[in-house]
């Protein structure tokens, strides 16, 4: 399956199916018939995996980053920059991000500044990278202040999914996509109990269309594309917090369904949505097998003023919740509020 990313400057293909590693490099000679040296940004654990045997179809150099959230730094972004140089890739010559969301975000903005922007395809091989980090244009490092606080549009030439990868994702790893397509499930406003007959394709394709509509009509994040961000607010809070501390304490994915269960209990303290939604909050959550504590070592106090640094704040607590009009941008909460409510989450655990 095709699904196509339509904006206003150019358009791209998102290829969703098993196998789609193969299709890259034959789209790279039909679509950079000038790039004469190519490159794959990734880890050593992936690269030791069987499906990389695509690596070879491509005759590509292979740069290897840290795993995970550990890469975006900007000592990480230097390396990159440095090795490409060494390598003396130009402007006709491609980058393939092969890896999780923080490879392609990594990947994503070392192709957006060098040379002050060279072509990039992506390769998701988790199901966070698949249905949301490598669609999209958005490419980041992260600072110590927050997530993703440094980065730049920088669009694909594509995107390829290939289901192969996903078959030697880490259990860990597939509940951590699963938070980012229990948000897209909840955004469309589907009841919990339509889960029941979806399969795993189905819900990557359903995010993936849900994501590629909001990007045609919002590609630089002004307004309607914000809302891809709902359960962010608290989830990069309680992501920067544990980074800080181990790297693999908390997942993205994991850290958005937490952040899902405590939007939908602010909008009921707010007023814009009824207990019923709290119900069906929690009910997507726990059949796809997802997590929603609030880590018990992380202060409120440290959290609530983390999330005053997400990068949608103007200065102040910024969620998208939902409301009566649907799901909306709300600017301004009261801190005492969103801690009330927080700490009430907290009990209930």
């Amino acid at each position: 399956m095709n699904i196509t990313v339509d904006l206003q400057s150019r358009s791209y293909e998102v290829v969703l199916q098993e196998g789609a590693r193969h299709l890259v490099d034959g789209f790279i000679r039909e679509h950079c018939p000038n790039a004469k040296s190519k490159v794959i940004i990734t880890s050593a654990s992936l690269r030791s995996e069987l499906w990389f045997d695509f690596a070879s179809e491509l005759g590509a150099q292979v740069i290897e980053v840290p795993e995970g959230e550990s890469a975006k730094t900007f000592a990480t972004l230097e390396y990159l920059c440095e090795r490409m140089a060494a390598l003396e890739l130009s402007r006709s010559d491609v980058v393939i991000a092969v890896g999780g969301g923080a490879v392609t975000d990594l990947a994503g903005f070392a192709a957006a500044v060098y040379l002050r922007g060279i072509a990039v395809v992506q390769m998701p091989t988790t199901l966070v990278g698949q249905v949301d980090a490598a669609i999209g244009g958005k490419t980041a490092i992260n600072l110590k202040a927050g997530k993703n606080l440094v980065g730049a549009f920088h669009q694909p030439l594509a995107v390829f999914c290939d289901f192969e990868t996903l078959e030697t994702l880490p259990e860990r790893e597939r509940l951590s996509g699963l938070g980012e397509i229990a948000k897209c499930w909840l955004l469309e406003g589907r009841p919990a109990n339509e889960l029941d007959d979806a399969s795993l394709g189905d819900l990557v394709s359903m995010s993936v269309k849900l994501k590629a509509s909001i990007i045609a009509a919002d590609e630089f994040e002004s307004g309607k594309r914000a809302l891809l961000n709902y359960g962010h607010t608290l989830g990069h809070a309680l992501e920067i917090l544990a980074l800080a501390r181990d790297p693999d304490e908390l997942r993205h994915g994991e850290a958005v369904a937490i952040g899902l269960a405590f939007a939908v209990r602010l909008a009921h303290a707010l007023g814009r949505v009824d207990a019923d939604q709290i119900i069906n909050h929690d009910e997507v959550l726990r059949i796809l097998g997802l997590h929603y504590g609030v880590p018990a070592n992380l202060a409120t106090s440290d959290i609530v003023q983390a999330m005053g640094h997400d990068k949608k704040a103007h200065h102040d607590l910024t969620f998208v919740l939902e409301g009566p009009n649907g799901f909306e941008v709300v600017r301004g909460v009261e801190p005492g509020i969103v801690a009330q409510v927080l700490e009430s989450f907290r009990g209930e655990q």
